[in-house]
């Protein structure tokens, strides 16, 4: 036996941590309280943060037209940005008075490092002659920073004026920026004050005041000025003029003018007020007026902690707040995250539950810990090396997690399996332990490597997507790496030190024993107050007489009977199979069925996606009114659209219930307290500005014609079933249709994954002519919607059109000979209408703009605009008044458009639209493809054509196609990393091609599952899922043909052939057949655990363990938006992986036989030399 052992292999890495035990023990150590601190420090979050290189720019140029911009703005710059290197697209948007330049660098160069480039670009273009030489401020560059956009907004409302609302809000904002965690607080939904100088025309000019006399008279007295030091008795005086208005009424009794020994006091020809500034923005949280505080966290700071300190923080301050003051929170995304992280970290418990109890019955309770060792240990080191990354607890790097459980457990597995088979021939526990992994060492290295070859790919993603997707590979390499270190350092300690091969006998007073000291303590425990540890001791005692009673003698009986018998049926039916011709048919037949699976996919297509289709959280209804509609108009035809929605909000939710979606709510008791959670939490109205639809591009300014509603639901696990998808789709039918045709609704709610496109995105291009441009896109946006495209929300231009627009020429020759100039007509009669911000006045230790423009009466009529004097100084002293109309050649209304938008330097016009709930954006997208062929055999589509314009799909669209593209590449790319290193182990081409032929052949697994299940093919997660499955399948055939030919090289040991003889075909096929029975248990145990690990997540059920222990409380509900993100990829993994199972255990020996028959056959045919290594 000794000499036996000896000719066996070791591994050197297991042996040496199998002598040296006590290092090994503080390992575990170090791992056991590395990773639980790790863990906890970890911050939280829902998704990924990653860094966007790209950077906006954003030029002001006011009382100038888009043309002027782009030509004098845009162009140039946009010259100098081609030079830079590492660009993928350059989006610039000209509109009345700003240029805005939106770059997207390659994500291979930092943000700063592009922020850097464009500021230099910037100068180099602001330095050349067609450049505007005349910026009144300086332009704006800024990246992206994802800590810019709000972790949680505050809403203060109730029966109160804006300005006590204003006053609480402020205290708030004091405090919560005293909060480490906390970077800033804005205040939204408040009208801002100034001091309002509003000139009566004619008042001014009968006392001949011009607006330059104003403004000079208020920033000439409302001053200080440091008049220098004066010497007082030795000591030194500093002298101060201090000027500056005290009340906003000094003004009123300023002197703007002194001629002819008469002062012109302001209060002559103005009104003086201190007052709101105009209406830009109106918000209101389920119909009253609210006030928002918009938070934002510091970088890198954990956003559960931020919101839960903000909340104590704020529950001080409410206490002096009055009772009927309504203070609530939306878009808190602690909810989100902490529902989210707590619903995976409760998927990773109960996958451990199932993986260890499968674990239980095939190897017994002893050997099924070892094996569940790995699961912990190896998610210990992977959080120290993750948190010592710097990278976040994400809802990617859990499910990564729940992923990797299964495979986890494939190398303790095959270790502890081989183990214990060695010691039940004989060997001690330290010779089989060094002998059993020796045996299996490098077989399960290479299964760890060709399943981390298969994320490689995944890992190198370009994109903002793969930037997204990335943390899934590596957490998995992370994961995977640390569970073959644990396999190969940690467990060969334990089993070498533990293990035992002899089965305990029923020791029922033992059993008993435990039993009721555990229930004794875990009552102590509840008694005094601490149910957790109480609870838990109480489930572990149920545990104990489950194992003691059920699950032991169960085991028994599987282990000792139904294993036996399944060995037994799989070696008569692998002895039946490998007879004659079978193995042909079976091989056929296997092949067949792929090809079956590809033809019953394209005969029953399932629903082809981008990315999961979510449940909302929230709904966005956008409204958009006419280009230079009033605020107050935009208003009202929001409040009559809010009414709409409370309507189907207010109805019966079906025929059978009386209650209706806004009455719905959860009610709980949580601590003998009940906690009541609506299903709508709130419904917020904002008209005006920050109310533009994202998808619509950047919208700078005032927005007076645009709206949005936000109606917020509560997290899933309180909704009891109610669907909000139903109830999207409900608002949009019942907005469809019922306004005016000028009044844009589109219903929308948020993206699930990384930003995307609109699903119907078409780019129109081919004309300098801008005007004609969008005319030619209007055609196109017109001939699609009167096909009333069933499931399109609302097509619709980036470009607004029909911008009303007053031209006033003027007679240059005249004006000059008179003294004026373009640029002081132009600046009157903005000073005029939009005012002028002359100085600020302080009150309350804030400042407030003081403004100066005409009164409301005279800013109304273009006459009184257009009549007004402009005075000013001749070049002789003579003071002279010109009105504006005199200078006039004439007026002209037209309607124009309202930018000018431009694509990497061509100019585009985008037709885009959104896709309504319950449809699907492929499916859309052929149809609009099919009516423009309709449009291009139109006479307009001819035109079209024939004078150069084109369009093409962009958007989801084109990004699908790319990605689709990529992860074709990648699972290419990712099998030929698993050939290359199968064909370094074997040092042949035959198994390594028996092997992969797996992994192809599973896909059919994968397609026949999609196809009668009726799932969707979700081309983002069912591709890696996909891939992810091709590092998968392969572990169980390596390990099987591995051992396959391990036994056969004992069997010319046995027989002690030369190196030119072979083994005889019977004694071939009985190695076949002992390698497939004695390698069964552990493919089954394999596959079944990696199944059952991603059960949770496939399947919807949520169970929280936590409240379970804490409350017996489980919170069992089904769905979630985990689950619908994750549930594509889970499921192709365990289609492909269930049909994979019956591949490595039947067509791989199958093959593997053929295979051989017929290189012998080859080879005698051939008359080549054989070869002992076929």
């Amino acid at each position: 036996m000794r000499k036996k052992i000896d000719q066996w292999r070791e591994f050197g890495l297991s042996s040496l941590a199998v002598n040296n035990r006590k290092t090994v023990y503080l390992i575990i150590t170090i791992f056991l309280l590395g990773g639980i601190s790790a863990y906890k420090n970890m911050p939280r979050e829902s998704f990924p943060q990653i860094q966007v290189p790209e950077i906006y720019v954003n030029v002001p140029y006011p009382g100038n037209s888009p043309e002027i911009i782009a030509d004098k703005i845009i162009k140039p710059f946009e010259k100098e940005l081609n030079k830079l290197k590492g660009i993928e697209k350059i989006t610039s948007t000209a509109t009345q008075d700003f240029g805005i330049l939106k770059i997207e660098f390659d994500f291979a160069i930092a943000p700063k490092d592009a922020k850097r480039a464009v500021e230099e670009a910037l100068a180099d273009a602001r330095s050349t002659k067609t450049f505007a030489q005349d910026l009144p401020v300086e332009p704006t560059i800024q990246e992206i920073d994802v800590n810019e956009f709000p972790i949680i907004n505050i809403n203060l409302s109730g029966e109160y004026p804006v300005d006590v609302l204003k006053e609480k809000a402020d205290l708030i904002k004091e405090r919560l920026e005293s909060i480490s965690e906390i970077n800033s607080v804005e205040i939204r939904g408040v009208q801002e004050k100034k001091v309002k100088i509003e000139i009566r025309k004619f008042d001014a000019e009968a006392n001949r005041v011009s607006f330059g006399d104003v403004e000079s008279a208020i920033q000439s007295e409302n001053t200080t000025i440091g008049a220098g030091n004066l010497k007082i008795d030795g000591v030194d005086n500093f002298i101060i003029i201090d000027g500056k208005f005290k009340a906003f009424d000094d003004l009123k009794n300023l002197v703007v003018k002194h001629e002819n020994n008469n002062n012109v006091y302001l209060r002559d020809v103005a009104n003086v007020s201190f007052s709101d500034a105009d209406t830009t923005s109106y918000a209101r949280q389920n119909s009253q007026p609210v006030v928002m505080l918009d938070v934002k966290k510091r970088a890198g700071e954990n956003i559960i902690n931020a919101i839960d300190k903000l909340k104590l923080d704020i529950e001080e301050l409410k206490k002096s707040f009055p009772a009927d003051m309504k203070l609530t929170y939306t878009n808190d995304q602690s909810v989100m995250i902490r529902s989210q992280v707590s619903n995976l970290e409760n998927s990773i418990v109960f996958g451990v539950i199932l993986v260890v109890f499968v674990l239980l019955f095939f190897l017994g309770l002893r050997n099924a810990l070892f094996v569940g060792i790995a699961i912990p240990f190896s998610m210990f080191l992977s959080f120290i090396l993750l948190n010592s990354a710097g990278v976040s607890l994400n809802i990617m790097v859990l499910f990564s997690l729940v992923l990797a459980l299964g495979m986890l457990v494939d190398n303790g597995i095959v270790v502890v399996e081989n183990v214990y088979r060695l010691m039940d021939e004989g060997l001690n526990s330290f010779e089989a332990t060094k002998k059993g992994i020796g045996e299996v060492a490098w077989p399960i290295i290479a299964s760890t490597a060709t399943t981390l070859a298969a994320f490689v790919p995944l890992a190198l993603w370009p994109g903002i997507i793969g930037e997204f997707m990335q943390y899934l590979p590596i957490t998995l390499m992370i994961v995977l790496g640390s569970s073959l270190f644990v396999a190969l350092v940690i467990t060969p300690v334990l089993l070498a030190v533990l293990m035992k091969t002899d089965n305990d006998s029923k020791n029922t007073k033992g059993v008993l024993k435990s039993f009721a000291g555990l229930v004794v303590f875990g009552m102590v425990m509840l008694f005094i107050g601490q149910n957790s540890l109480g609870n838990l001791s109480l489930i572990i005692a149920g545990l104990i007489i489950l194992n003691g009673f059920v699950f032991s003698p169960g085991t028994l009986w599987f282990q000792n009977s139904f294993l036996p018998k399944l060995e037994f049926g799989y070696q008569k039916f692998l002895k039946w199979v490998l007879h004659k011709k079978r193995p042909i048919w079976v091989i056929l037949g296997t092949f067949f069925t792929l090809i079956l699976s590809f033809i019953l996919t394209g005969v029953f297509p399932p629903k082809v996606l981008f990315f999961p289709e979510n449940q909302p959280n929230y709904i966005n209804v956008f409204v958009e009114l006419p280009v230079g509609t009033n605020i107050a108009e935009t208003n009202a035809a929001t409040v009559s659209i809010k009414k709409e929605i409370n309507h189907v909000l207010s109805q019966p939710i079906s025929n059978k219930d009386s209650i209706s979606y806004l009455d719905a709510r959860d009610v709980e008791f949580v601590d003998n307290t009940t906690v009541i959670t609506p299903f709508v939490e709130s419904i917020i109205e904002q008209v005006g500005k920050g109310t533009s639809d994202p998808n619509s591009g950047p919208s700078f300014g005032e927005t007076p014609n645009k709206a949005r509603i936000t109606i917020s639901f509560c997290e899933f696990s309180h909704r009891k079933g109610l669907n909000t998808s139903k109830v999207k789709s409900l608002i949009e039918k019942s907005l469809q249709g019922k306004f005016h045709a000028d009044i844009t609704v589109v219903v929308d709610k948020e993206q699930s994954g990384p930003p995307q496109q609109p699903p119907v995105n078409i780019e129109i291009t081919g004309s300098t002519d801008y005007e004609e441009l969008t005319k030619r896109a209007e055609m196109l946006q017109q001939f699609l919607i009167k096909k009333n495209i069933e499931g399109v929300q609302k097509l619709k231009l980036d470009v607004e059109v029909n911008k009303s627009e007053i031209q006033i020429n003027i007679n240059r020759e005249y004006a000059k000979r008179v003294g004026l100039s373009t640029g002081q007509i132009a600046q009157s009669i903005r000073t005029s209408l939009f005012g002028k911000d002359v100085s600020t006045y302080n009150f309350n230790d804030e400042d407030y703009d003081i403004n100066i423009r005409y009164n409301e009466k005279n800013r109304r009529d273009i006459s009184s605009i257009l009549e007004q004097k402009i005075m000013f100084m001749n070049n002789r002293g003579v003071k002279l008044s010109v009105p504006i109309s005199a200078v006039v050649k004439n007026i002209k209304k037209i309607n124009k458009y309202a930018a000018v938008v431009r694509k990497n330097q061509n100019n585009t016009v985008t037709v885009f639209s959104g896709v309504q709930e319950g449809y699907n954006a492929n499916e859309i997208i052929s149809i609009v493809k099919d009516y423009l062929l309709e449009f291009n055999e139109t006479k307009n589509g001819e035109e079209f054509t024939n004078d150069g314009y084109r369009y093409k799909f962009t958007g989801q669209m084109e990004d699908q196609e790319k990605e689709l593209a990529f992860l074709s590449s990648a699972l290419l790319f990712a099998v030929f990393l698993i050939l290359l290193i199968l064909v370094t182990q074997f040092n042949a081409f035959s198994s390594p091609v028996i092997i992969l032929s797996s992994v192809v052949l599973s896909l059919a697994g994968v397609f026949l599952g999609i196809v009668i299940s009726r799932n969707d093919f979700v081309i983002i997660m069912t591709m890696i899922g996909i891939i992810s499955l091709a590092g998968i399948v392969v572990n169980n055939a390596i390990v099987l043909v591995d051992y396959t030919n391990l036994i056969r090289k004992r069997k010319r040991k046995e027989l002690q052939l030369d190196t030119k003889a072979l083994i005889s075909n019977e004694d071939f096929k009985s190695a076949v057949i002992e390698g497939g029975k004695t390698r069964l248990r552990p493919v089954l145990l394999t596959a079944i655990t990696t199944i059952l690990g991603l059960f949770p997540l496939a399947s919807g059920l949520n169970i929280n363990f936590f409240t379970l222990i804490s409350e017996w409380n489980p919170q069992i509900f089904f769905g979630g938006d985990n689950v619908i993100f994750f549930k594509p990829m889970s499921l192709a993994i365990i289609y492909g992986l269930t049909f994979a199972t019956f591949l490595t255990l039947v067509v791989v020996p199958i093959m593997y036989y053929t295979i051989y028959r017929f290189k012998i056959w080859l080879f005698r045919k051939m008359s080549w030399a054989i070869k002992v290594e076929l």
